[in-house]
């Protein structure tokens, strides 16, 4: 009798606001930079829509960040390969920052489990009426940590 495998955990998805992929690349040691090695190593999904991927590029050119214009390329072509490309539904309510809608949008039509975000004051949480959370990246690696 052959033993059946036990089914592989399964990964959580996300979507990544900008602020934390850049503060991720400006501080290697903090938790945003833990968050981008969680995608980075397949530990989750990262997922993602055309205005996000189109924001991170813009971001990441800025000349007040100095980031290498070729390895910031290489890392997004990266992070493009590795996640579910989605297509996101316009939402029609009131959030702090209208461009922050977007990454709302995406978590909504992916089936995301958190959208991780730096400025969780651009979500409120009464407008969080859908099935994910949202999390600082301290709190979303601490919740990583305790299913691992």
């Amino acid at each position: 009798m052959k033993k059946s495998k036990p089914h592989a955990a399964k990964k959580d998805r996300i979507v990544l606001d900008t602020n934390v992929l850049v503060s991720g690349l400006l501080n290697p040691d903090g938790s945003p930079a833990d968050v981008l090695k969680f995608i980075l190593e397949e530990k989750v999904i990262l997922l993602l829509n055309a205005e996000i991927f189109a924001e991170y590029r813009e971001v990441l050119k800025r000349p007040k960040f100095a980031f290498d214009p070729f390895l910031s390329e290489l890392l997004l072509d990266t992070l493009y390969q590795m996640a579910e490309i989605v297509t996101a539904t316009p939402l029609n309510i009131k959030i702090p920052d209208k461009s922050d809608l977007k990454f709302l949008e995406t978590a909504i039509a992916g089936h995301a489990r958190a959208l991780v975000t730096g400025n969780k004051i651009h979500f409120p949480e009464k407008q969080n009426k859908f099935k994910f959370s949202i999390l600082s990246p301290k709190e979303f690696i601490a919740s990583q940590l305790l299913i691992l």
